[in-house]
């Protein structure tokens, strides 16, 4: 016979919404096999009924088949002949009477007993449990609604602990209804099997009884065939006695075993967090908005499925997508007075869910499983042993930073004596090519003595008080009608504008600007601080990118936080793997030496790749170039035009002098003609005249020649 099917009984405190859509398939299967109990019952009473009345029927006519030479007939009423073999015939229907009385009794007690016995004792004792786990599950839904309203404060302890018994009680009843339940529902397969086949049985073996009672012609073939059955039927008991017994001890051992698990909130020494976990699933409060202000909690089932994050309530029969959680981003949040809430933000930023865990157990597995899945761990052979493997290295790979330790001077010399090693770049763990850089490297790249700067404020601003000014670091808020307030904004004239979301991971001083190694062991030290200290806390912003500036805007406010001017920009690399990481060196003047230039390395992490934030970088750069190269060529072209204004200037200056001397000419021209047609007379007076001339001087001749 094929194999029985069972409900996991291992699987009740977990309480899956899977584990209870199975429970409704065997409990439909149930209340099918009611159905057909009750039909088959009445049709083996109408059997048992028949048989009944078949033999008072019989016996009936055996007595007339008697008292039939009692009679007296008007005609042949002494018909010898025939009363004898009436009586013959009454004689062997009074026999054939007494075996249908056995018959009779033999289906009552093979036939009737067994499917009255399923019909009224187990098949009640499932609709009881039913009531009884029903009960017991609303009961527990109760007591963790009440439990997860509890407020942070520490005023409400007692009522804390009676949540908390009250939690531990409904959930401990309901789990041993549940585990007593699935097994009444397991053993309901077996008795299933027993209840169709033990009644037919029963009716087949009267029956042979009967005919061998009556004939002996039944074949071989039959008997063989019944004893089969019978052998069957034996073989179920045996196997749901072991089975029975085997349940009975599961649930002992359960018992014991998850009486720590009824708590809400368990021991975390006895249960540590899992952080190499890629899959994950288990009940969540999911925040929904009602309102501006007002918003809702629904607790749901959730899990992880390749990269989704799917949800299922109960009576579902599957779940639904609620987030693609490949390259998103996870922390930790605090939301409305509840404890152990987190958000996830999808990688595009456009889509974000806040959950509660129930535990700080689950909490901190959600955070860390969500976490592996956005690195896409899961892709790989064995994704645990590969999480396990990049959070071990994000612990080993630490280079000692002057901000967390000081770097002793004794270990300087076998530092330096290492070989060294090509470089690699990390998917998404927390410095794991450390091993790449030697010691004398990471002192060439980092500047010594430099803390890591985790939060937004710049590292420099405290040394270097008119850096602020400078790089426009001072609060000022963004108009977000487009009205400056009578004063022009300094990006109205850029023609490129993009924006992106981001998040602040770190900042620290740099010793080179020169090559991505920089950025890449920037992004190694900051990440693997954070991992080491617990740093979870990220400063969401908005980058804006123009080609005069950076910015980092304040998404509520508006306010421009930090504002970073292109040409400082020298410097700009993604992470080689993780592509939602990137950086940027800024190249400021002064620093702790006054006489040298300070490069900063900024680090964020990005809802999108970063590659594009890199490109609208450097084509920002680019933009500005060529805006510099035509601003560059249009005051040449001015010069060259003010040049050739003041040629031509001259040039027409020429010219005119030029026309007034030809002008004279003609003049003159013209009056030594009419001088020549006046006559010597004339020639004489002239040759008076200039006698009178040589004997004036020059005065006399500046006179006259003013005169005429």
């Amino acid at each position: 016979m094929p194999g029985i099917d069972k409900l996991p009984i291992e699987e009740t405190l977990e309480d899956s919404p899977q584990t209870r859509s199975l429970l409704g398939v065997f409990e439909e299967d149930a209340a099918a096999i009611s159905n057909y109990i009750n039909q088959l019952f009445q049709a083996m009473h109408r059997i048992y009924d028949a048989q009944n009345e078949l033999s008072a029927a019989t016996h009936l006519t055996s007595k007339l088949l008697k008292e039939y030479e009692k009679q007296r007939f008007p005609l042949g009423g002494d018909d010898e002949v025939m009363t004898s073999t009436l009586q013959q015939f009454a004689k062997v229907i009074d026999e054939l009477s007494s075996c249908h009385a056995v018959l009779s009794t033999q289906l009552a007690d093979a036939m009737m007993f067994p499917i009255t016995q399923f019909k009224e004792r187990d098949l009640k004792e499932i609709l009881t449990l039913k009531e009884v786990f029903q009960i017991a599950s609303n009961d527990h839904d109760a007591a963790i609604t009440r439990y997860s309203r509890l407020s942070k404060r520490r005023e409400n302890e007692k009522i804390k602990a009676e949540v908390t018994e009250d939690v531990y009680t409904s959930r401990k009843k309901q789990h041993q209804t549940m585990m007593h339940y699935f097994c009444a529902l397991n053993t309901l397969q077996y008795k299933k099997k027993i209840s169709l086949l033990e009644p037919l049985l029963g009716y087949m073996q009267a029956q042979i009884s009967f005919f061998k009672m009556g004939s002996e012609n039944l074949t071989e073939q039959l008997e063989e065939f019944l004893t089969n059955i019978g052998t069957s039927v034996q073989n179920v008991r045996r196997e749901m006695d072991c089975e029975v017994e085997n349940m009975q001890q599961t649930i002992e051992d359960l018992e014991v075993a998850s009486d720590p698990l009824y708590l809400p909130d368990p021991d975390p020494t006895k249960f540590p967090v899992h952080r190499n976990l890629t899959r994950k699933a288990g009940y969540l409060n999911a925040r929904n908005k009602t309102g501006l202000v007002s918003s809702s909690w629904e607790r749901q089932f959730y899990f992880t499925q390749g990269g989704n994050l799917m949800s299922q309530a109960r009576g579902d029969v599957a779940g639904g997508l609620v987030m693609d959680i490949d390259n998103c981003s996870v922390m930790a949040v605090d939301c409305e007075d509840r404890r152990y809430c987190f958000q996830i933000t999808s990688f595009d930023g456009k889509k974000s869910s806040i959950l509660q865990a129930e535990s700080k157990k689950d909490y901190e597995e959600w955070i860390c499983t969500i976490n592996n899945i956005s690195k896409q761990i899961y892709l790989s052979e064995n994704p645990e042993e590969m999480a396990a493997r990049v959070n071990q290295s994000a612990l080993e790979a630490v280079t000692p930073s002057p901000s967390f330790q000081q770097r002793h001077e004794s270990m300087r010399p076998a530092v330096q004596s290492r070989p060294p090693a090509a470089r690699t770049s990390s998917t998404g763990s927390l410095g794991s090519d450390s091993a790449a850089l030697s010691a004398l490297s990471l002192d060439s790249l980092v500047a010594p003595d430099t803390p890591i700067q985790f939060d937004i404020i710049s590292p420099v601003s405290e040394d270097l008080p008119g850096q602020a000014k400078s790089s426009g670091q001072s609060s000022r808020r963004t108009n977000p009608f487009g009205e400056s307030g009578g004063s022009k904004s300094e990006t109205e004239d850029s023609i490129l504008h993009q924006l992106f979301i981001v998040r602040f991971l770190g900042s620290m001083e740099v010793k080179s600007d020169e090559s991505p190694d920089v950025v890449y062991e920037t992004m190694r030290q900051i990440l693997a601080a954070r991992a080491i200290h617990n740093v979870f806390r990220m400063t969401e912003s908005h980058l804006l990118v123009t080609c005069d500036c950076l910015k980092l805007i304040d998404p509520q406010t508006q306010v421009t936080r930090l504002r970073f001017p292109l040409p400082s920009v020298v410097l700009y690399a993604t992470h080689q793997e993780n592509k939602r990481l990137f950086g940027f060196v800024l190249r400021t003047s002064g620093g702790r030496a006054e006489s040298r230039q300070t490069s900063i390395c900024y680090i964020f992490e990005s809802n999108n790749e970063g590659e594009k934030i890199c490109d609208s970088v450097g084509l920002a750069k680019q933009i500005a170039f060529h805006a510099e190269l035509d601003r560059k060529a249009t005051e040449k072209q001015k010069e060259i035009e003010r040049v050739k204004e003041k040629q031509q200037k001259e040039l027409n200056k020429q010219k005119q002098i030029e026309k007034d001397l030809e002008e004279q000419s003609r003049l003159i021209a013209a009056s030594s003609r009419s001088n020549q047609s006046s006559g010597e007379g004339q020639f004489v007076v002239l040759s008076s005249s200039q006698s009178e001339d040589s004997d004036l001087g020059e005065d006399g001749k500046k006179k006259r020649e003013s005169e005429a």
